[in-house]
């Protein structure tokens, strides 16, 4: 299984990266690190070349990460997906119909089961691990959570991203240019 044929999800942090995964075969990409003045231009060419934006929306610079602003994307852009580590992102995100992705940061045993209590009340669509390198917890929050999981953060080798995968990640979220050349989809897919 994938994320839409994806093995790997680039998170793109500069505009030359976005402009170049325009014409590559990746449909679905993540938007990192981006100001806000950059949103429509962004969005305009990714319309243009068909491609579906996941955007993180803790790493917008200009906008509060809050409901509002999470209202004003999705109306404004109408995003294919929003990630935050945000309960009200991800809320207002599910009630305006673009896909959430619940952002986790797992350092220890208080932090998860913390976290199992957020997607309890947020209800994500998705569910993002950091640090993705552990397959042992990715296994235990997809089995206790019953939803799809992306493994990102500090996955760097074709080993890493297997690991991921096989312990039931969905996708990797990464900006590692090398994996975005070795896990490049061979052609373009749609969304079933």
């Amino acid at each position: 299984m994938s994320f839409f044929g994806q093995k790997v999800l680039p998170a793109i942090r500069k505009i030359e990266d976005v402009e170049k995964m325009m014409t590559s075969n990746y449909e679905y990409m993540v938007i990192l690190d981006l100001h806000v003045s950059r949103l429509k231009p962004i969005f305009q060419m990714a319309q243009a070349n068909h491609k579906k934006l996941i955007i993180h929306m803790d790493l917008v610079h200009g906008l509060k990460s809050d409901e509002y602003s999470t209202e004003y994307i999705c109306q404004e852009y109408k995003p294919f997906g929003l990630i935050s580590t945000k309960g009200s992102v991800i809320l207002k995100a599910r009630q305006k119909g673009v896909k959430s992705i619940q952002r986790l940061f797992l350092l220890d045993t208080s932090s998860i089961e913390k976290s199992f209590a957020l997607i309890e009340r947020t209800q994500p669509d998705y569910i993002e691990v950091l640090p993705g390198i552990m397959p042992k917890i990715i296994k235990d929050i997809r089995n206790r959570t019953k939803r799809e999981v992306f493994a990102g953060g500090l996955i760097d080798t074709i080993e890493e991203v297997e690991q991921a995968y096989e312990a039931g990640a969905v996708t990797i979220t990464t900006s590692n240019k090398e994996l975005w050349k070795y896990y490049h989809p061979e052609k373009k897919h749609t969304e079933i």
